[in-house]
Parts: C-alpha cells; structure tokens; sequence
C-alpha cells in the first residue's frame, strides 16, 4: 500500500505540473489535487485527514479541511498578507511610493551604471532584516513596499527584483526562525549557540556564491527577454518613469519603509526597550496606515479626500486575497494531500535502502528536502515532516547529528524558493503583478547550482 500511495503522488505531481503549465487557473488545479490526494489517503488508509471539528461524514470531513484550511490562514499569514498588500497599494495610492524612488536615486543614481550590482547587494541586506523579521512572506512583501520599485527605477526588471527579494530569504537563519529552533533542538544547543557556531560558516561562504549566481543568472535572462519584446513597450511597463519629484511632500517617502524600521527598531534583537515591546507585522502595517492618513490629512487639508483614500487600501486588500490568498490555501491543500498519503514518508524509506554511503544519504536526503520543499511549496512543512528522524538516521550512517541537520535545514528554505507555490513566491508576484510560475522557474537554476555549492562545501568542511 504504501508503494501504491507513494505512485499516486508521482502520478498526482506529474499532472498538477502539467495542468500549471498550461496554465490552467493554479487555484482549481491545486485544490482539486489536493481534494483528489485526501479522498485517496482515505481509501488506502495511509494517514487518514481529520478536521478540528469533524462532521460525521467524510465527504463532509474533506470539505471542512478546506474551510479550516482557508480559516487557518486568515488569521496567521492571509491577514499579513493582506494588510501589506492594501498598504502598497495604498502607498501608490498617494505617491509616496514615487517620492522614496525620487529621493533614493540621488544616493544610488551611480548604480544605474550596475543595476545588477544594486540588485545583487540587496541579497545579504534581505538577509541581515530576515534575521530579526523571521518571516519569509513577511519580509518579501515588506522589500517589494520598499526595495522593489527602487530597484525597477534603476534599470532591472520586475523578475530580476522579485528574484533578489526572494533570494534574501534564502536560509531560514538566526534564532527567531522555527527551522532553527528545531534543528538546535535536534543537535541539543541553544538556538543562538547553533546560528553561530553552524549556521553563519555555511551560510556566509554560500551566500557569496548565491549573489554571483543571481547576478549572472538574471542578467542572462533579462536580455534573452528583452529580445523577445518589442524595448518601447518593455520600458513602459518595467521601467516607471517617476525620477521628477512627485507632486506630494518628500517626507512622504519615510512612509513605505516605516513598517520595516519598525519592527527593526522594536525587535528583540535591537533590544532598545526594557521591559521589550513585541511587535508583529501586521501591527506594523496597520500603525503605519493610520500615520500615513495624518500625512495625508495633513498635506490635503480635505477631509473627504483623505477618507476617500482610504479604498484604496481596501481595494488592495481585496485584490491581494483574490489572488495571493487563494493561491495560498489552494497550495496548503496541495501540501496536505502529499502529507496525507505519506509522501516524505515514503521518500525517505527508499532512500535508506539504496545501499549508499553515509555520506552520499546524506547527500540523498539533502536533494530530497529540498525537492519537498519546492514540491509543498514549504520550507517548515519539509523539514518538520523530516526533522525528527535525522539524529536516528546520523546515528545509523555514523555521522554527527549537525552534519546531517545543518545542510538539510537549509536545502529546505532553498527549495522554498524555486517553488510556485510557496508562500513568498505567489504573495511577491501577486502584488508585483507577475506570474509566480515565471519568477519560479527563474530562481530555480541559481538555486540548484546554489544547492550543490552549499552540500560539497559543507561535506567537505564538517
């Protein structure tokens, strides 16, 4: 049986692809795909789904899991998501936007020369901001409010900034990310012992070689595009034209990094107040809003303008829902129905029994968490499903426990990367107004190249 579940998932990947390909709406496909894994892990009785609050009958059961499966993300990343969203549009709304590209290319006007340098530097700053803002989502949206229409301004496309943005959260690192907590957990150090010690002499050497791969990666792909498009029009669309001063007060640009300030200045990691404020995203944003309507309060002089304004945040909430949000719970669903018939389950049985080394499972296993992780569209739900078993399975091969975590943790935020489904993906090409597939499949081959760097520079260093 467990063979037969573990073919339906072949079958069930290989169609789902296929589907998305010829792009088919990726909601439906995904759902379907996942409604279809459930009903099947039912029948097999591999690992059976049960809703919180179960129905009494199945048909009824697989329908709850979609309803909780859509509840459970409105109240964790769907409202973040959601409230960022409606904040950049509001941002465009009132040209505050415009004024932080304006007054960010005089600094950085000498690197319109080397847009592709800009770009590829804002890597490890994503990556510093990710460590104290421990949410890929999150910190994507937050650099698409902030970094993203700088870097458009400067000469590179809507891909290439999405792609660098994306890169920044790379390796779930520090000790605010869940994947670290586990693994310390599993090595037995404290979270912060295991950033030190493990994390940053891998992340850094593979960080380095990650910033030239993209660089040369999207500058390849930026002129094979070019020539496929006619440049008047490539410009109109890629390229806003927004260099003269806008018509809005030049403070106005504080407004789209003020939620990103924000949560650095109130981080744990900053520690500048005692007792410590805790600050969430969503907070953030929703705090920042209200400043920005005092701006604009304040600039207007009319209180019906400054009301009215208000839809457009409402408006950007409701667009980021219908296709961000969605496009979420329909990936989550997805995720579900591999979990349910046992998939990593099975990946990691046939794997133990190939008669490697201990070294090349290692290897083996890197490859598969990372495959998951593009697969599940999750950098947590692969390594959680994986994590537990290793210090088992490093006692077994022989090896340390941390030689055999280290690499897999990472090769599962990596994959999370290269996937179309994941979270920071579709929710960075949703508001961007590119296609998650697209800015996927351009991210996926730094990322393999990234992936074999970081397996043989950590086997050969350990």
């Amino acid at each position: 049986m467990p063979l037969i579940s573990f073919l339906f998932c072949i079958i069930a990947i290989t169609f789902t692809a296929i589907f998305l390909y010829r792009k088919l709406n990726p909601q439906g496909v995904l759902i379907l795909a996942g409604l279809i894994m459930l009903t099947f892990a039912v029948i097999f009785n591999v690992q059976p789904p049960v809703p919180a609050k179960p129905t009494g009958c199945v048909v009824f059961d697989l329908i709850k899991i979609v309803e909780e499966t859509f509840l459970g993300n409105l109240s964790r990343a769907g409202l973040m998501i959601m409230t960022i969203g409606g904040y950049v549009a509001f941002m465009n709304h009132i040209r505050a936007t415009d004024a932080l590209v304006h007054i960010s290319m005089k600094p950085l006007g000498f690197f319109r020369r080397y847009p592709y340098l800009a770009a590829t530097i804002a890597i490890p700053i994503g990556q510093l901001l990710f460590i104290t803002t421990p949410s890929a989502t999150g910190l994507g949206l937050l650099l698409v409010a902030s970094i993203y229409p700088v870097l458009v301004e400067i000469g590179v496309s809507k891909l290439t900034a999405l792609s660098v943005i994306s890169a920044a959260t790379l390796f779930d690192q520090g000790p605010g990310s869940a994947n670290t907590a586990l693994a310390a957990e599993l090595i037995g150090q404290t979270n912060v012992a295991y950033f030190i010690t493990h994390q940053l002499p891998l992340v850094i050497p593979t960080t380095l070689v990650m910033m030239a791969l993209f660089y040369f990666n999207n500058k390849y792909f930026d002129k094979k595009e070019s020539a496929k498009i006619d440049t008047r029009k490539r410009e109109e669309t890629d390229t806003p034209k927004t260099t003269a001063k806008p018509d809005v007060p030049l403070i106005f640009a504080l407004l789209p990094v003020l939620p990103l300030i924000l949560l650095i200045l109130f981080s744990p990691y900053v520690g500048l107040f005692e007792p410590p404020i805790t600050l969430n995203t969503t907070t953030a944003m929703i705090f920042s809003l209200f400043v920005a309507i005092l701006f604009v309060a304040c600039y207007t002089r009319n209180l019906r303008k400054t009301f009215d304004s208000f839809s457009s945040f409402w408006n950007g909430m409701g667009k980021v829902f219908a296709s961000v949000v969605t496009l979420i719970v329909a990936a989550e669903m997805f995720s579900k129905g591999l979990i349910s018939l046992g998939f990593i389950d099975s990946l990691i049985n046939y794997s133990t029994h190939i008669g490697f080394s201990g070294v090349a499972i290692a290897v083996v296993f890197a490859f598969i968490i990372f495959s998951a992780a593009m697969l599940m569209g999750s950098g947590n739900a692969a390594f959680f499903s994986f994590g537990p078993l290793l210090p088992g399975i490093a006692e077994q091969l022989g090896m340390s426990v941390y030689a055999l975590v280290l690499p897999l943790q990472l090769s599962a935020s990596m994959g999370r990367a290269a996937s179309p489904i994941a979270g920071i993906i579709v929710a960075i090409a949703g508001v961007a107004g590119v296609s998650p597939i697209e800015l996927a499949k351009r991210n996926t081959l730094p990322l393999i190249e990234g992936f074999v760097f970081l397996v043989v520079y950590h086997f050969i260093t350990f």
